[in-house]
């Protein structure tokens, strides 16, 4: 029996904005980034469980406390090798393959997973990824046994946030599936993650205009959003191209 985990990797790191899963979506109410997606991946039933692999550092403790008020696992782990964290996280849960997400990112394409968690396991792929989306709303699906090999053999930027990369670079050692996903997904002018205080802006933003719907505001319903909003895809117009590099790999 194949079993999915969401394995979120947490740490508050960050010369740009400080704790970013930790970053209030609504202020007032308190729903931080994390939360959001700690909610969304719990009305999501592919999703066998979620655990948190915290980076071990004092300053990280505040995630095991999260954890713990939703009634979740949690792991510490190597600061640097993100890789390692994911590895002992999904070990721990039982579970025999990763969904991954970047803890940062909120407003990822949960509407795909059902589907690509079937066409994951019936092709038996090693990494089943949803790519040339805007920036923070893919997501990968990792067998574990595929992240083991990585851990093994890749070096050390393999083995930092970009926990996948030794696969992409790898494809022929793996069984490796990129969805083709339908044009109107195909945004890479804009981007859905908290990397910097312009990033949080337009996130609230979102979160404001579509929180009746939460913890599932549909991506499509969000890019429609800032098309009609100008200057929100002009506040973070310069950033649109930095993390999706490597996503040409």
């Amino acid at each position: 029996m194949r079993k999915l985990v969401a394995c979120l990797a947490c740490r508050n790191e960050g010369s740009r904005l400080y704790g970013k899963p930790l970053q209030n979506l609504d202020i007032k109410k308190k729903i931080s980034i994390l939360q959001y997606i700690i909610d969304c991946l719990k009305k999501t039933r592919e999703i066998n469980s979620i655990i948190l692999a915290i980076s071990n550092n004092i300053q990280n403790k505040i995630y095991e406390e999260i954890a713990k008020k939703n009634n979740i696992n949690f792991i510490y782990g190597h600061e640097i090798n993100v890789l390692s964290r994911l590895v002992k996280s999904c070990e721990k849960e039982k579970g025999t393959d990763l969904f991954r997400i970047t803890t940062e990112s909120p407003f990822f394409l949960f509407e795909k997973i059902p589907q690509l968690w079937k066409v994951h396991i019936k092709n038996n792929y090693d990494l089943t990824t949803i790519d040339d989306v805007p920036d923070g709303s893919g997501f990968e699906i990792v067998n574990l046994k595929a992240y083991k090999l990585s851990l093994k053999n890749g070096k050390k930027k393999h083995k930092s946030e970009f926990c996948s990369l030794y696969i992409r670079e790898n494809k022929k050692k793996f069984n490796f599936y990129k969805y083709n996903i339908e044009n109107i997904y195909k945004r890479k002018d804009l981007r859905l993650t908290a990397d910097y205080p312009e990033d949080l802006i337009v996130l609230r933003e979102i979160y404001s205009n579509f929180k009746k719907k939460y913890p599932k505001i549909p991506l499509k319903s969000i890019i429609r959003f800032l098309d009609k909003k100008k200057n929100l895809k002009k506040l973070i117009s310069k950033y649109t191209n930095e993390s999706l590099k490597l996503m040409n790999i």
